[in-house]
């Protein structure tokens, strides 16, 4: 279909709210899935988020369920098209209830070029919609979860620079992985 220009951090479209979808379905909206899956594979991501296109809708799109270069420690993801999605913390399997986070490496195609280490909820439940109305609910944990909340921060208007918390884990990715082979950014 066609590849959208990304925004990037500064543009105030980015931390808009995003609307949800209320029309499942329609030409416009496969096409929009299209346009947002050929952006992600272009710009070799992990994931994409409406809104990062200039899209205020509650739409992201993630996985390729193949590995992916960037992160070849991490399990391949299944192609998900989610919209109106909705996150919940989870306990981890023994923890007592106890929601237990984890902190690793980000980056994002709207910011690119910089890495940051990241606290995410380490095992979450996302449910929400597939474009045709039917309902998803995956309970996910690791990377998987991390993309989810990653994408779905887009939605609320938060880019991950803003969740972190220690600015001494927060540079460019040249600098902060010498020698490795550049690349893009999630």
């Amino acid at each position: 279909m066609a590849i959208r220009d990304i925004l990037k951090m500064g543009d105030a479209r980015l931390l808009r709210v995003a609307k949800a979808i209320t029309e499942f379905d329609t030409d416009a909206l496969h096409l929009l899935v299209l346009d947002m899956l050929d952006t992600m594979r272009a710009a070799d991501g992990a994931g994409l988020a409406a809104p990062q296109i200039g899209v205020d809708l509650q739409l992201v799109v993630f996985g390729s369920g193949e590995r992916i270069a960037r992160y070849p420690d991490a399990p391949p993801i299944a192609r998900t098209i989610l919209l109106n999605p909705r996150i919940t913390p989870l306990a981890e399997p023994g923890a007592q209830g106890a929601v237990l986070e984890q902190e690793d490496w980000e980056g994002c195609l709207s910011v690119p070029g910089l890495r940051a280490i990241v606290p995410r909820f380490a095992r979450i439940r996302y449910t929400g919609f597939d474009p045709y109305g039917d309902p998803i609910d995956r309970t996910v944990e690791g990377f998987h979860a991390r993309v989810v909340q990653h994408e779905c921060d887009h939605l609320i208007g938060v880019l991950y620079p803003m969740r972190v918390r220690d600015f001494t884990r927060f540079g460019f990715a040249d600098v902060l992985f010498p020698g490795l082979a550049p690349t893009q950014d999630d």
